[in-house]
C-alpha cells in the first residue's frame, strides 16, 4: 500500500474518529482517492470505489482498506462489494491491452472460471505464480510414470487390463483386499490402457490446472481426493466383486463441479465458446464413461476376475455436483464460513462411514462369492 496514502488515512482516522471505532465518512475516504488514486493500482482503485459506493450506511472500516491493500477480503468487505459493484464502471479486464504473455494466461483463466469481473480483476491483480498449481501437475506425472512402467513391465500400452499380471500390483483397489485401506486412493495411479490414461489425463489438465491457479491446491486437492475416496468406496458398495483402477473419480468430480459453476453462473461467464467448451467436454466424459461401461461388461480376457467398475465415475459426478459445486462457487470465502459447505462435508463423512462398515460385515453378512486375490 503507498505510505502517503496510508499515513493521510491513518491522520483522518484519529482526526474523525475520535471514538476509535475503525470507520471513516465516504466522503472523506473519496477525497482520499481522488488525491492519492494515481499511486494505485487502477483495479485496486476501482474496487475500492466500489467499496465506498456499498456501503449504504456512509461509513469505511479502515480495516477493510488495509485488507485490500494487503490482498485479504473480509465477509463484511465482499458484502459491501457485492451491493456496490453489479456493474463497475471502469473498462472490462478483456479490454486491456499491452499484456506480457503470463498476464494473457492469467486473465484467460480468470474469465475461464470466474463469474463476476470483481473477482476477476482482484484475481489478475494477485495472482503471482508462486505456488504453481503443483497439485494437478504432480498427480499427472506420478499416474504417467506408473502407466509407463507397467506398460514396459507387461510390454502392452493398449487394454492393459486383459493382461494376467495388471492386477498383482499393490495399487488397484480389488475387492478381496479392501481391508488394505490405501488401495481406496491409490487405484487412481492404474488404467487399463493408453485410450484410458489420455482422455483422463486430457481432462485433468484442461480443467484441473485452471481451477488450481484460481481456487488454490488445498481446494482443488480436497474435491479430487473426496472425489477419488467416493469412487472407491461406490463401487465397494454396488458393484462388490469388481476391481477399480483409473483417476476417472476425481477427474469427474473437477469437471462436474467446474460445469455445474458455469451453468449455474451462465450469464456471468465470458469465457470464449462456453457453449462449444461445455459440450467438448461432455462429449469426453461421455465417450470416457461409455467405454468404461463396456469394458464393465465385456467378458474378461482372464474369468473368473470381472473387469474394472464403471461405477467410480459416478462417485466422483455426485461429490462433483453437491461438495465440489460449494467450494469453487464463492471465490476467496473461506471454507469454514460456508455453511452450506458442512452440511455437504458432514454427509460426504456419513457416507465414508457407512461405506466402512458396508465393507467390514456386508460381504460376509450377504455371502458374496468373490473373485480370487490376483
Amino acid at each position: 500500500m503507498t505510505k502517503c496514502l496510508q499515513r493521510e488515512l491513518t491522520d483522518l482516522q484519529k482526526k474523525y474518529d475520535p471514538e476509535n471505532s475503525g470507520f471513516i465518512s465516504t466522503e472523506r475516504f473519496r477525497d482520499l482517492l481522488a488525491t492519492h488514486g494515481s499511486e494505485l493500482d487502477p483495479h485496486k482503485l476501482e474496487v475500492l470505489l466500489a467499496l465506498a459506493d456499498g456501503n449504504a450506511d456512509g461509513k469505511i472500516c479502515y480495516q477493510d482498506f488495509v485488507n485490500l491493500m494487503s490482498n485479504k477480503r473480509s465477509n463484511s468487505f465482499r458484502r459491501a462489494i457485492l451491493q456496490g459493484s453489479r456493474q463497475l464502471k471502469g473498462c472490462s479486464l478483456r479490454d486491456e491491452a499491452g499484456l506480457g504473455l503470463s498476464q494473457r494466461l492469467v486473465r484467460h483463466v480468470a474469465y475461464e472460471t470466474l463469474p463476476r469481473e470483481v473477482d476477476r480483476k482482484w484475481y489478475f491483480d494477485s495472482y503471482t505464480y508462486c505456488p504453481p498449481p503443483w497439485f494437478i501437475l504432480a498427480i499427472t506425472i506420478a499416474e504417467v510414470a506408473v502407466f509407463m512402467y507397467y506398460g514396459c513391465q507387461m510390454d502392452r500400452l493398449v487394454l492393459q487390463v486383459s493382461s494376467p499380471s495388471f492386477l498383482k500390483s499393490p495399487l488397484p483397489y480389488h475387492p478381496q483386499l479392501r481391508a488394505q485401506a490405501w488401495r481406496y486412493l491409490s487405484y487412481i495411479f492404474m488404467h487399463t490402457g493408453i485410450e484410458h490414461l489420455s482422455l483422463n489425463m486430457a481432462m485433468q489438465l484442461l480443467v484441473g490446472v485452471p481451477l488450481e491457479m484460481v481456487h488454490g491446491a488445498l481446494r482443488i486437492g480436497l474435491v479430487y481426493v473426496c472425489g477419488v475416496l467416493a469412487g472407491s468406496l461406490a463401487v465397494s458398495v454396488t458393484d462388490m466383486t469388481a476391481p477399480v483402477v483409473g483417476s476417472s473419480g476425481g477427474v469427474y468430480a473437477l469437471v462436474s463441479a467446474h460445469l455445474a459453476n458455469v451453468v449455474m453462473n451462465w450469464s456471468g461467464m465470458k469465457c470464449q465458446f462456453k457453449l462449444f467448451r461445455m459440450a467438448m467436454a461432455l462429449v469426453c466424459m461421455s465417450v470416457e464413461f461409455g467405454r468404461a461401461v463396456w469394458l464393465r461388461f465385456y467378458p474378461p480376457a482372464f474369468p473368473p476376475c470381472p473387469n474394472p467398475s464403471f461405477v467410480a465415475h459416478l462417485g466422483g459426478v455426485v461429490v462433483g455436483l453437491t461438495l465440489g459445486v460449494v467450494v469453487l462457487q464463492n471465490y476467496e470465502q473461506r471454507l469454514q464460513e460456508q455453511s452450506l459447505f458442512w452440511i455437504f462435508f458432514c454427509v460426504y463423512t456419513l457416507f465414508v462411514l457407512c461405506a466402512v462398515f458396508w465393507n467390514i460385515f456386508a460381504y460376509s453378512l450377504l455371502d458374496v462369492r468373490l473373485p480370487p486375490p490376483p
